[in-house]
C-alpha cells in the first residue's frame, strides 16, 4: 500500500513547481524583478488585485454602501419553492468559504510572509468583496431552472458569454470538476484526522492511525457524505444551514476566549501586523513580494473571491433580483477573511511562536499543529489548553466537513452543464465520493500527499485565469443589473435590462406575473 501512495505522489512531483510557476509568474525572470516595486509583484495578484479595484470604483463601493442592506436580507425570513432561499445559499457559499485555509492558511501565510501578510489578506478580501459581487450576480442573471431547484454558476454564465457555446461550457464544467476533485482528498484527510486527533484529546492517549478506530471513523465519513450528497443541493443546504452557523459562532466564541485571557497582547497583535506590511526595507525589497503573494494567495485559497467556484451557491437561490445574491456573497467574503481569518491571525501572532529561540522548531511543524501550539503557548499550563484545542480542532473538522459536502455539491450543479441526466450526476456524486475516500486512505497509511495537494493551489489560480476574464465579459450585465437595482422603481428584473435575449428564468418570472 505505502508503495501505491509513494508512487502518486511521485507521479504529481511536478505540480508543486507548476503551481509555483503560474503564481509567481513574471516575477520568476529577473529582468521583471530588477523593476523597483512592481517587480515584487505577480501577475496573479495583478489580476486580482487589480480585478478587485477596478470593480469597486465602478460599482460605487458597493461593498461598503450595500453592506447594511445585506445584513437585513440575511435576517429576512422568506420561504420558496423552487431553488433555496437567499440565507441558504450564503450558509451553503460559507460551507466552502469558512474551510479548514481559514486555519491552515492564514498560520501558513504567517508563517512563511511574517504577520504583514494578514494585512495584504484584508486588502485582497476587501477587494475581493467587489469581485465576489460580480460573479454572484451573473451567476443569478443566467441561472436556469432544473425541477424544483435552481442550476448556475460559472459554467452556465461562461456559456452564454461566450457566444452560447456548448463547448465552453462543457470546459468550464469539466475544469471545476477537476478543481474538486484535487481539493477533495485534502478535505477527506482533514476530516478523518480532527476526529482522531479529538478522540486522543478526550482519552489522553495516542491512536495509531492504522488502527480500527481510524478504518471505522472513515468509513461512517464516507457513509455520511453518500447520504447527504445523494440527497441533492436541498438536502445539503439543510445540513450546511446547521452546522455553518454552529462552527463560525463556536470558533468565534474560542478565538474570544484566548484573546480575553490575552488581552496584553492585543497592542502587539497590530504593531506586528501592519509593521510587517509597511516595513521601508520590505515594501522595496524583495520582502515584499513574500509577504503581499501569501496575503493575496492564502486570501484566495480562503474565500475564493474570483475563481468563480463559489458561483454555484449563488445560482440556487430563490432571489427577487440578482444584485441581492451579489450583495450576500460579498458579505461571505467579509465574514471568511475579515472576521475567521483575523481571528486565526489574533491567535498565531500574540503567540509570538513565530520568532524567537522556539521559531525554528515550530516551523517544522505542519499547519494545523502550528496552530495548536499556538493555542498551547496562550493557555500554558491550564486546564483550558486542552478545552480549547479539542474546540478548535472540532471547528477545523467542520470546516473541512462542508467543505467536502460542497464542493460534491457545486460539482454535481457544474455537471448539469454536460447533462441533466441523473446517470451523469450520480457519477460525478461517485468519483466524488472515491476521491474524498482516497484522502482518508492517505491518513490511514500515515501518508499526507503534498504533491497530490499542491493541485489545490494550481486548481485555483488556473480558475483565476479562466474566471476573471469571462467576469469582465460579463462586466456591462452585472453594472446595468446594479443600476436597476439601486433606482429600485417597482419594475421586474429581466433581459431587457441588461440589454440581452437570453435570461430566460426571469423573463419566464416576468411573463409569469
Amino acid at each position: 500500500m505505502q508503495a501505491v501512495f509513494e508512487a502518486i505522489n511521485g507521479v504529481f512531483g511536478f505540480i508543486g513547481p507548476l503551481s509555483d510557476l503560474l503564481w509567481d509568474f513574471p516575477t520568476n525572470f529577473e529582468w521583471y524583478r530588477n523593476i523597483p516595486i512592481l517587480g515584487n509583484i505577480s501577475l496573479a495578484i495583478i489580476v486580482l488585485l487589480g480585478s478587485g479595484i477596478f470593480f469597486t470604483i465602478k460599482l460605487g463601493f458597493i461593498q461598503v454602501t450595500h453592506f447594511k442592506k445585506g445584513i437585513r436580507l440575511l435576517t429576512e425570513k422568506r420561504s420558496v419553492q423552487t431553488g433555496i432561499t437567499p440565507l441558504a445559499a450564503f450558509l451553503l457559499s460559507a460551507a466552502m468559504r469558512v474551510g479548514p485555509g481559514n486555519i491552515i492558511g492564514v498560520t501558513g501565510a504567517i508563517a512563511v510572509g511574517g504577520p504583514g501578510a494578514l494585512f495584504w489578506m484584508w486588502i485582497s478580501a476587501f477587494f475581493g468583496m467587489a469581485v465576489a459581487y460580480m460573479e454572484a450576480v451573473l451567476a443569478q442573471i443566467f441561472k436556469e431552472k432544473k425541477d424544483d431547484e435552481f442550476v448556475g454558476g460559472l459554467p452556465f454564465y461562461g456559456r452564454k458569454l461566450l457566444g452560447n457555446s456548448v463547448g465552453i461550457g462543457v470546459f468550464l464544467s469539466i475544469l471545476y470538476i477537476l478543481y474538486a476533485l484535487c481539493c477533495l482528498p485534502a478535505q477527506g484527510f482533514n476530516v478523518v484526522s480532527s476526529v482522531g486527533r479529538m478522540a486522543e484529546i478526550l482519552t489522553g492517549k495516542t491512536i495509531a492511525v492504522d488502527s480500527l478506530f481510524y478504518y471505522i471513523a472513515g468509513a461512517a465519513i464516507i457513509i455520511l457524505t453518500a447520504v447527504i450528497a445523494f440527497g441533492g443541493i436541498k438536502k445539503v443546504s439543510k445540513w450546511t444551514d446547521m452546522m455553518v452557523p454552529v462552527m463560525a459562532v463556536l470558533y468565534i466564541l474560542v478565538v474570544f476566549v484566548l484573546i480575553i485571557l490575552n488581552i496584553g497582547q492585543i497592542p502587539y497583535f497590530f504593531t506586528s501586523v501592519f509593521g510587517g506590511a509597511f516595513k521601508p526595507q520590505a515594501f522595496f525589497g524583495g520582502a515584499m513580494g513574500t509577504v503581499l503573494a501569501q496575503g493575496v494567495k492564502r486570501g484566495l485559497m480562503s474565500n475564493e473571491a474570483g475563481q468563480g467556484t463559489i458561483t454555484m451557491s449563488a445560482a440556487a437561490a430563490d432571489a427577487k433580483h440578482p444584485c441581492e445574491q451579489g450583495i450576500l456573497a460579498s458579505l461571505g467574503v467579509f465574514l471568511d477573511t475579515i472576521v475567521i481569518c483575523t481571528l486565526t491571525g489574533f491567535v498565531v501572532v500574540m503567540a509570538h511562536c513565530w520568532t524567537g529561540e522556539g521559531a525554528e522548531a515550530w516551523a517544522a511543524l505542519d499547519k494545523l499543529p502550528k496552530f495548536t501550539e499556538s493555542i498551547a503557548v496562550l493557555t500554558p499550563g491550564t486546564s483550558m489548553n486542552a478545552i480549547m484545542t479539542f474546540l478548535v480542532t472540532l471547528c477545523f473538522g467542520l470546516f473541512a466537513f462542508t467543505c467536502l459536502l460542497g464542493m460534491i455539491s457545486f460539482s454535481e450543479i457544474a455537471a448539469n452543464r454536460i447533462r441533466k441526466d441523473a446517470v451523469c450526476i450520480n457519477i460525478v456524486r461517485c468519483i466524488a465520493l472515491f476521491v474524498a475516500a482516497f484522502g482518508i486512505l492517505c491518513n490511514l497509511a500515515g501518508l499526507e500527499l503534498g504533491n497530490l495537494w499542491a493541485f489545490s493551489d494550481l486548481g485555483n489560480i488556473l480558475i483565476v485565469y479562466f474566471n476573471v476574464p469571462i467576469v469582465f465579459v460579463g462586466a456591462k450585465c452585472v453594472f446595468k443589473a446594479t443600476k436597476h437595482y439601486k433606482k429600485n422603481d417597482g419594475t421586474p428584473f429581466d433581459s431587457s435590462v441588461v440589454g440581452r435575449n437570453d435570461c430566460v428564468y426571469w423573463d419566464e418570472k416576468k411573463g409569469a406575473h
